[in-house]
């Protein structure tokens, strides 16, 4: 792949990858922390633990490897062509529309947290359960659209 990235293709290929992996490995966390946390807001102590812990994921690991995961994913895209008309780019376009939900529910799962940390609880603990799989749908339509590209 030739485009404006030369060869630092690859080296950008690869930090998007590996921060994709980290910001899923928070996405994956993130939501278990929330069940963990909802159920021990009974205990303020255990409930302040939540709360650092977090603070901690998003700060360290979540919101600096999905701001990483855009910006390398925005650089390869541009460098596969998608600004320019380029055909054969279908999948590319439903992998950044996964990649928004997966960014909104990012967002959700934060504000969700925000709201556990103030004591409020609005979705049931199976509920909860439930939207923890969300990444790991967004994940493996996201692998599928990369590696098979079927539009």
């Amino acid at each position: 792949m030739a485009g404006f990235l030369g060869a630092t293709y690859d080296w950008v290929k690869a930090a998007h990858l590996i921060f994709v992996i980290f910001w899923m490995a928070g996405m994956f966390m993130l939501p278990r922390y929330l069940v963990y946390h909802q159920e021990g807001l009974a205990d303020p102590a255990e409930a302040a633990r939540w709360v650092e812990r977090e603070g901690k994921l998003r700060a360290i690991i979540l919101t600096p490897a999905m701001i990483l995961v855009w910006v390398l994913g925005i650089a390869l895209a541009l460098n596969a062509g998608i600004a320019d008309g380029t055909p054969g780019l279908g999948w590319l376009h439903a992998k950044i529309a996964l990649v928004v939900l997966l960014s909104g529910y990012h967002g959700w799962a934060v504000g969700y947290a925000r709201k556990l940390a103030a004591g409020r609880a609005t979705l049931s603990n199976r509920a909860l359960r439930l939207v923890n799989e969300v990444p790991a749908i967004a994940a493996v339509l996201i692998v599928i659209l990369v590696i098979v590209k079927p539009f």
